[in-house]
């Protein structure tokens, strides 16, 4: 890997990084909102934020607040990218993929005729590197799915708030779309809020986007989603 490329295993080995890292996604955050927003002391967070910014996740810069008194430290990730691992017995690999980069969006893919089981030495290596020929095609697609998702999420994240304004209803929907559902357990620990209040966001949030709220989980509907946008009566929940 080059020398510029941040040590990803290392960032994202730690959960408070992790967390750290999701507020960040839903919008640039200054020093102290992040501190309240996961379970460590202001000195550990500063020193996790540190660490992120050397290996160069993240940048920070200072901003005038809306009212009198000294600049504020904002921080914002600073890198566009999808990171695609393989660990096995005997592979480990991985490789960034740039998401501001162009890249296409169709591709054959058929592995059906590549032959795993027999062959002599350099029939082996042939179809290994067939393989790898074809693997580059979906890591494309990939870089092309992500970056086309990357965009539209900063378009919602704009027109939500723009829109409703409430940041922790968009925390709830930013995490349920990149996670396909959450617990109300998931998000308490994750938003740094009691249950009952992320419950109550949830509910505020699905005045606006159909969500099933249900045995403590929360995810899309996407069928009222589409009736919705088909310009359908909505009948609620059942």
């Amino acid at each position: 890997m080059p020398e510029t490329e941040p040590d990803v295993f290392y960032i994202l080995g730690n959960k408070v990084r992790r967390d750290l890292l999701s507020h960040l996604t839903c919008t640039e955050c200054y020093f102290s909102f992040l501190s309240s927003k996961v379970s460590v002391s202001s000195t550990a967070v500063a020193k996790h934020l540190k660490i992120m910014e050397r290996e160069g996740i993240l940048k920070s810069y200072e901003r005038e607040g809306p009212f009198l008194g000294p600049a504020r430290k904002y921080y914002e990730i600073n890198i566009s990218k999808t990171f695609v691992t393989t660990i096995t017995p005997h592979i480990f690999w991985y490789r960034g993929l740039d998401l501001n980069e162009a890249s296409t969006e169709k591709a054959t893919i058929d592995i059906s005729t590549v032959d795993t089981e027999s062959g002599d030495l350099y029939t082996q290596i042939e179809s290994f590197l067939q393989l790898t020929r074809e693997l580059d095609k979906i890591l494309s697609l990939l870089q092309a799915v992500e970056h086309k998702r990357d965009k539209l999420m900063a378009r919602i994240k704009e027109t939500y708030l723009n829109e409703i304004g409430d940041m922790t209803q968009l925390a709830i929907l930013h995490y349920v779309l990149l996670n396909g559902e959450a617990t109300i357990d998931e998000l308490s620990d994750r938003l740094n809020l009691k249950e009952r209040e992320v419950l109550v966001k949830a509910q505020e949030l699905e005045r606006f986007v159909p969500l099933k709220i249900k045995d403590n989980t929360i995810k899309i509907d996407e069928e009222r989603l589409k009736q919705r946008i088909g310009g359908e009566n909505d009948a609620g929940e059942d």
